[in-house]
């Protein structure tokens, strides 16, 4: 099989996966509370990435990595997994699916405006007709089609969802100069948030759980949206000869997902989700498409 093909296998099993992630988030979350999926999750991730270092043979990295930059890794772990999903999985149980997975696919393009005082990058026309598609998107699928009204389903969810994307952009801006091992980086984050995260379980919430659903759900949550799947895709990126015809298979992702949430959720999908979603994927792509491509999401 040609490098190629194998990349293309693994990007769209990667995108099938990460597609997977808003259902997974909602089935879990029937199950636990929030602080409750990010310990056991964030474990699950850590545990799995940890392995696969040192399948990889490059378990001697982890703590050479630490001992140079103790600091950063630890502001790296409060960042992202900890705040991220911890935002992020309140969003999701304070919004539909359909909704709160769309507004954080506009994470691209808050990428593209943090990077104008952050990076010193100047925004062009491109990325304000970009912003302009994708947040007004946003405001169709929160609003359910009615932005003069701003009625939104929760408001509160839709400000967690934004704050999600501003914080998976300030984490990209923050590894820009990270020229480690992007997986040792990674699993170091995520090992060094998961203390933190049985903490939150154990002040805000309860260690015990009843039954063996909601551990399970996590297990998936942690493996599929955290953890494996970022391998997957890498490697795909990686084998790809031109990044961009795996790349672009990440905009299939919001479509399947909402397969998945009709599906599976048994969510009934609002016309007004189509149509946010017509503006949000045009937005991103257009994004993508400047001078510096956003990467991809993990």
């Amino acid at each position: 099989m040609s490098n190629d093909r194998r990349a293309l296998l693994l990007g769209l099993s990667a995108v099938l996966l990460w597609s997977t992630a808003a259902t997974a988030f909602k089935l879990a979350l029937r199950e636990l509370d929030v602080f409750q999926l990010l310990a056991w999750s964030v474990s699950a991730s850590a545990v799995a990435m940890l392995l696969l270092v040192h399948w990889q043979g490059k378990g001697a990295l982890l703590g050479a990595c630490l001992r140079e930059s103790p600091g950063y890794f630890v502001l790296m772990s409060a960042l992202n997994p900890l705040l991220y999903y911890l935002v992020l999985l309140t969003a999701y149980d304070l919004l539909p699916a359909q909704q709160a997975q769309p507004i954080n696919y506009t994470w691209a393009i808050t990428l593209a405006l943090l990077a104008v005082p952050l990076l010193g990058q100047k925004l062009g026309r491109r990325d304000l007709l970009a912003a302009a598609l994708g947040y007004g998107g946003v405001v169709i699928i929160a609003t359910e089609g009615r932005p003069l009204a701003m009625a939104f389903t929760s408001l509160a969810g839709v400000a967690l969802a934004l704050l999600s994307t501003l914080i998976w952009a300030l984490y990209w801006i923050a590894n820009t100069r990270n020229r480690r091992d992007p997986l040792v980086s990674l699993s170091l984050n995520f090992a060094l948030a998961t203390p933190a995260a049985w903490l939150l379980c154990a002040l805000f919430s309860s260690i015990e759980v009843s039954g063996w659903r909601g551990p399970a759900a996590a297990l998936y949550v942690g493996l599929f949206e955290m953890g494996i799947t970022f391998v997957l895709w890498s490697t795909a990126l990686r084998l790809a000869s031109t990044v961009a015809r795996v790349g672009n298979l990440i905009f299939l992702s919001p479509l399947f997902s909402l397969v998945f949430i009709a599906t599976i959720l048994g969510e009934t999908i609002h016309p007004a989700t189509l149509v946010g979603l017509a503006l949000i994927i045009p937005g991103v792509l257009l994004q993508q498409a400047g001078p510096s491509r956003a990467p991809a999401p993990t």
